[in-house]
Order: C-alpha cells, then sequence, then structure tokens
C-alpha cells in the first residue's frame, strides 16, 4: 500500500507555489488582458449587447426592456416554423420516446432511428443520394473540406464565403485560392491557376447573409464544368424557402441539381433550433461518417431536435405553402420600400431585404427608433459591412402578416423623413 504522504502534494510544495503568486499573476494578466481587448471593441463601436427574449422565438417577441412585444424582422426564422405547433408537439413526442439526448457519439452508441430517417428525408428535399447530420452547420464546414482535398488540390473559394467556409478550408491542406466576390472572370483566372491540382473545388454560399445577394450558380457551374472542378454551395440561407418550393438557389436560378454536394443548417427556416447537415454522393458521406473530425467527436444531436426537424421536412416535402407566402411578403416589403425612396439590397426575390443607409449614425439611430415604433431590427455598420455601407438587415418571414409588413413598411417611412433619409 502506497504511504499516505504519496497520495498528496507536499507541504512544503503548496507553500513554495502559493508564495511565488505565479498563478495569481497568470491569472490577473488574463483578466487584464482580456479587460484591454474588451475597451477596444467598445472603442471600436463593435461591442454586441445581447437583447434578452422572454418567451418563444416569433414574429412577436417579448424583449426585456420593452413593455409590449415587439415585430421581429431580424431572425433567420423565415418559414415562421421555430414555434409552429406541430413542430414544436413533434419535438415533445420524440423528447418522450428517445429521451433528452444520447450521452454519445454516433458510432459508439449515439445514432438512433429517427437520425436515419431525418437524413433519408434531408437527401430526398434535396434530390441527392444520402445526407449526415452535425450539431450545427458550422461543424459540417469545418468537416467536409479536410475530407474532400489535401495538399495535391485546391479550393476556389468566394472571398465574402461565411466564417464556417473559410476555417473549414483552413482545416484542410489544399492550396487556398480566392475570388473576388460574384466575379467569373476572376474565379476563371484562379482555375486557370490551379490546374496543375489534382482536384480543384469551387467552394460559394448559395445566399451571402449580409447582402442578401445570390451566386451566379449558372456561370459558375459552366465554369466549373469547364475546367473539371467540382463545385459545394453553403445553402443555409436559401434551403427551405428559396426557390418556388423551397430547394434552394438551383431551383430559385432554374438549373436543376447543379452541386455535387450541399451543406446547410436546421437551425434557420427549418426549425430554428440547431445542427447542420452535408448533402450529396453516398460514398462520399460514408466517408464522412469515417473521418470527419466534427461528427466522430460530438455528440448525436439531440431527439428533440430530430424529432421536430422530421415534421419540418415533412411540411416542406407534402406542400410547401410556406414558401409561397413567404415570397408575397417578400414582394411586398420591397416594393414598399421601393415606393418611399429606400435602397433595399438583394436579390428581388430574397428575403434579407438590407435597408442601404451609408452612414453609420444614422443606422444605428433608426434601428434604435423602429425599436421605439415595435419593430424590432439592428443596424450594421463597420467593421460587419464596410466603412460607408451602413444598413439595417429587414429578414422577413412566411409568419408575418400583411399588417406586420405594413406596420414595418410605414415606421421605416416616418422615421426615414424624420432622419433625413428620404
Amino acid at each position: 500500500m502506497l504511504s499516505r504522504h504519496l497520495l498528496r502534494p507536499s507541504t512544503s510544495l503548496l507553500s513554495s507555489s502559493s508564495s511565488s503568486g505565479v498563478h495569481t499573476a497568470s491569472h490577473k494578466e488574463l483578466v487584464d488582458f482580456c479587460k484591454t481587448e474588451l475597451a477596444g471593441i467598445q472603442e471600436a463601436g463593435t461591442y454586441k449587447q445581447e437583447r434578452i427574449i422572454e418567451g418563444p422565438q416569433g414574429v412577436e417577441v417579448k424583449v426585456a426592456g420593452f413593455n409590449k412585444p415587439l415585430h421581429n424582422f431580424c431572425a433567420n426564422n423565415y418559414l415562421g416554423l421555430s414555434s409552429h405547433p406541430e413542430v414544436i408537439a413533434a419535438g415533445k413526442r420524440a423528447l418522450d420516446t428517445h429521451g433528452a439526448g444520447l450521452s454519445s457519439v454516433r458510432f459508439i452508441c449515439g445514432t438512433q432511428d429517427i437520425h436515419k430517417e431525418l437524413e433519408a428525408k434531408i437527401a430526398r428535399f434535396h434530390g441527392r443520394e444520402d445526407a449526415i447530420l452535425y450539431a450545427a452547420c458550422f461543424d459540417a464546414n469545418a468537416g467536409i473540406f479536410e475530407q474532400l482535398a489535401g495538399p495535391e488540390d485546391a479550393i476556389i473559394s468566394d472571398e465574402l464565403n461565411h466564417a464556417s467556409i473559410i476555417d473549414g478550408v483552413r482545416l484542410s491542406k489544399a492550396k487556398r485560392l480566392r475570388y473576388k466576390h460574384l466575379d467569373m472572370d476572376d474565379l476563371e483566372r484562379q482555375l486557370k491557376e490551379a490546374q496543375g491540382a489534382r482536384r480543384r473545388v469551387i467552394a460559394t454560399d448559395g445566399v451571402f447573409s449580409m447582402d442578401g445577394d445570390v451566386a451566379p450558380l449558372r456561370e459558375i457551374s459552366w465554369l466549373a464544368d469547364k475546367y473539371k472542378a467540382l463545385l459545394f454551395i453553403d445553402e443555409c440561407h436559401a434551403t427551405g424557402f428559396f426557390g418556388k418550393t423551397g430547394r434552394g438557389t438551383e431551383e430559385e436560378l432554374g438549373l436543376g441539381a447543379k452541386a455535387e454536394l450541399i451543406n446547410s443548417t436546421l437551425g434557420k427556416a427549418l426549425g430554428g433550433a440547431m445542427g447542420g447537415y452535408t448533402t450529396g454522393p453516398k460514398a462520399f458521406i460514408d466517408l464522412l461518417r469515417q473521418r470527419a473530425r466534427p461528427y466522430l467527436f460530438s455528440n448525436s444531436l439531440a431527439p428533440p431536435v430530430v424529432g421536430q426537424s422530421i415534421k419540418v421536412m415533412d411540411l416542406l416535402l407534402e406542400d410547401n405553402t410556406f414558401a409561397r407566402t413567404l415570397a408575397s411578403n417578400v414582394a411586398q416589403f420591397r416594393s414598399g420600400m421601393k415606393e418611399l425612396g429606400f435602397t433595399v439590397l438583394g436579390h428581388v426575390s430574397h428575403p434579407i431585404a438590407p435597408v442601404f443607409l451609408g452612414d453609420a449614425r444614422v443606422a444605428s439611430e433608426m434601428a434604435a427608433q423602429m425599436l421605439q415604433e415595435g419593430i424590432y431590427v439592428v443596424g450594421f455598420s463597420y467593421p460587419v459591412v464596410p466603412k460607408g455601407k451602413a444598413r439595417i438587415r429587414v429578414q422577413l418571414s412566411a409568419a408575418h402578416t400583411k399588417e406586420h409588413v405594413e406596420k414595418a413598411v410605414n415606421a421605416f417611412g416616418r422615421i426615414g423623413k424624420k432622419l433625413g433619409v428620404i
């Protein structure tokens, strides 16, 4: 048996460590560093304050500090399904039948029948062979590129792709090339430069979240064919609502299935909870199950999230009337704002409708006054967007009524005139 004094640190060791003050000094250094960094963020005017919602996400939300509900025009709840009664009921049923969580990763004992059911429905919705679930689309983007391209390959990425794509590409050992945003001439130049690579991968968002602009997939697909490249699309701001039946950017542009691989999310239009996925050829999905680190080393998606996501897919596969309602709301908002004299950025059919203002102070003041009018919107300025390109990013939902949209447009009109914007 070990002597008792071997089972604990010696008194002299403890007193030596304590008297040296090493731990205290390290702790203080960390805190001082954080305070300096935070002060710099505040001085730059980019400190992010989190508003507290007291209740469920929806087109009307109760926000702490306001004595009445606000009409929400800044969420990714494009189809209004995050508080849909059938979706909530499905999540509750899955909690009863399959538990709160798996306490495991998928390949050990964390795969349930409902995970496989959801993956099959996602693949069917996108017209692909198979799909694989992740805890978030950030994880899907972190897992895909390392398996898609190695040192002998090249990834050519739009310069304004989402941060998760940028990080995912960095994790691969492939040669990394960027082309100017939506610039097909520059993309072709990069493809020519990459001709010596074994495999070329073009990576783009389908819809870019800050401006609501849409990738020219017809031209990108043509260049991919010409230079024998694979096409990857992130469809987080398109899946479920963009296109006649919500199949995304490919459908909106009338292309059919062009991309070899699609990543998207369950955390926006498809229920608004969390979770992401990759869909594409079965062989590649199988490879991700064997090697993708965010899949292998993260807990399985929780059963309630899976249950409600299955219900969302069933609703969309049956008859996506939500997408048509959303399209009507988008048209009403954009036409109303145009009549008032505002400049609204983005694709004419997309629910991301940034109201361009230019001046950061004007954007901040307008957003604050809109809140007082009962309209929840947020101003965006540098460094989130380039200097001189401040805007209020409005996001429409299928759950907005015509009256909600009209109220928002009227509020923009009153405040816009007051601030001299229109």
